[in-house]
């Protein structure tokens, strides 16, 4: 009997082997499982509120505790899983997303599922960022990491419009706590092939990890986030509630920056900052993100309530958004090596904001073929520069640093999500409102009701009834496309922003060598007769 020793390919480094595509395909599940769950919950809510009966701020701290979690973790996890160990820190995720998910399927208080949403969000913080740093250590070289991230990107893309379908798919046919328990069969199989099959990397390891920083991040992330988030959602600038998190987050922020600016071993290396590649391309991220992600709630509104089309309807008007972001995604590594990180992130964003011109076509009728039209070229010209921005950021990162940068850049995403929702509702608010301040026919105090916004119009309208109604609704539709209409405009010239910002990448796709295979071992690999 003949046998061959293997000893040699233990000592392989990761992404050595052609399994990599395989690691690629478990990082992508992982990522379609967090991004689904982000937006899963939107459409339950109703089903949520009937059976569980939360109160107004419990309602919100549902909806809301996932992503202020999720975004308030991602530096801790991201440097942890630099010392510790990328994959220990996304398998202990999967392990804690399978639990909470059940935990949230069969809670029968809204608080247990504030609970178990937020630990959600604790495990979506240890997978978010492990998927980066590990595809930035399995692809060394940059042509296949530019592939695998344009992967990974269309995954993502692909997930956030899935979670309304599949939420509303299983509630026609199950009660709610079916939008989570989807997840346990899923993580069943992840948390076995992904140890199996994905690769174990850190850091270099020196010096001690710094606990107080990654908890300050932590508390300074929170609170930054909970006041933008209120800010969103139309609270007073002025109200405590939301000056207090928004001072306080950014003094924790900022004392943050200065102990890791004095430590020798700092938890986040902010030289990379210094690096124009790496500074530009989170800028980007959050441009690009502050831009459009107010657009897309806005953009739903008008769709329902301005339409009148289904929430269906809705989600199936977006997909061609979505289609076009997967498109951009798979064809993106082509276009880097063609056309550079400069150009490549610059008419993205040219691009999108020509888009969001066009779209500014849009009126009280439906026109199908400009909303189309608007829609893919829209969704074409975002992932064009989010991909771009993303791969140059992740490659001009150090390798060891590769969960910090991953954890920074998924940072700048929440946090100009959560800004772009802020700022371009307050917009949409300052735009809209001037348009009922004087409706004919109409009190004065239901026309300043009627000015907070569309949904609450439409039900005021509809108390009142006969010609004043009508009148009132009519009114409201009208000053919402002129309030869509501005919101675009001040989105169009942000993304203009972006796009001279852009300029500051390098020309063209540096790609370092890929590293040479070691020479085999004729003694390891040796046959041996028995």
């Amino acid at each position: 009997m003949s046998g061959t020793t293997t000893a040699a390919a233990s000592r392989r480094p990761a992404g050595a082997g052609a399994n990599r595509w395989l690691v690629l395909v478990v990082l992508c599940v992982s990522l379609l499982l967090v991004a689904v769950d982000a937006t899963v919950l939107h459409v339950a809510v109703p089903a949520v509120t009937e059976d569980l009966r939360p109160g107004g701020i419990a309602l919100l701290w549902i909806v809301d505790v996932y992503p202020l979690v999720c975004a308030s973790l991602l530096i801790l996890f991201g440097t942890l899983g630099d010392r510790v160990g990328r994959r220990r820190i996304l398998l202990l995720g999967y392990g804690l997303f399978g639990v909470a998910s059940a935990l949230a399927a069969f809670a029968g208080s809204a608080e247990v599922l504030i609970v178990a949403r937020a630990l959600l969000g604790v495990g979506g913080a240890m997978i978010m960022p492990a998927t980066l740093s590990i595809l930035r250590q399995v692809f060394p070289d940059r042509r296949e990491r530019a592939m695998a991230i344009g992967v990974w990107s269309a995954v993502a893309a692909v997930g956030a419009a899935v979670g309304p379908l599949l939420g509303g798919f299983l509630l026609e046919h199950f009660w709610w706590g079916s939008v989570f328990l989807v997840n346990i069969p899923l993580m069943l199989v992840s948390l076995p092939v992904g140890r199996l099959l994905l690769p174990e990397s850190k850091g270099d390891g020196t010096g001690p990890w710094d606990v107080a920083g990654a908890l300050m991040a932590a508390a300074g992330l929170f609170a930054a986030v909970l006041g933008v988030k209120r800010l969103g959602g139309g609270e007073p600038v002025a109200d405590a509630s939301t000056v207090v998190p928004l001072v306080a987050g950014a003094a924790l922020l900022a004392w943050f920056v200065r102990r890791q600016r004095r430590r020798a071993h700092p938890l986040v290396d902010l030289g990379m900052f210094r690096r124009p590649a790496f500074s530009t391309s989170v800028g980007c991220i959050v441009l690009a993100m502050l831009a459009l992600v107010g657009l897309e709630l806005i953009a739903a509104q008008y769709l329902q309530l301005v339409l009148g089309l289904s929430p269906l309807q809705t989600g199936l008007r977006l997909l061609p958004l979505t289609f076009a972001a997967m498109a951009a995604g798979l064809a993106g590594a082509r276009m880097l090596r063609r056309f550079g990180p400069r150009r490549m992130v610059c008419s993205g964003f040219c691009l999108t904001a020509g888009a969001v011109v066009l779209l500014t076509a849009m009126g009280r009728t439906d026109n199908c073929a400009l909303l189309l039209t608007g829609f893919v070229v829209l969704g074409f010209g975002l992932e064009t520069t989010l991909f771009g921005a993303y791969e140059s950021m992740l490659s001009e990162a150090p390798p060891d640093q590769a969960g910090g940068a991953a954890a920074i850049g998924e940072t700048s995403y929440q946090l100009g999500a959560g800004i772009g929702i802020a700022l371009l509702g307050t917009v949409m608010n300052a735009a809209y409102a001037p348009g009922l301040a004087h409706v004919p026919g109409v009190p004065a105090q239901a026309s300043s009701a009627a000015g907070h916004s569309l949904g609450e119009a439409y039900q005021i309208a509809a108390q009142l009834g006969g010609p004043a109604g009508a009148a009132l609704r009519s009114a409201a539709a009208g000053a919402f496309v002129h309030g869509l209409h501005v919101t675009l405009l001040v989105s169009a010239g942000l993304l203009l922003v972006g796009a001279v910002m852009a300029l500051r990448l390098p020309r063209v796709m540096q790609c370092e060598a890929a590293p040479v295979p070691a020479p085999r071992d004729a003694a390891v690999e040796s046959r041996v007769s028995v």
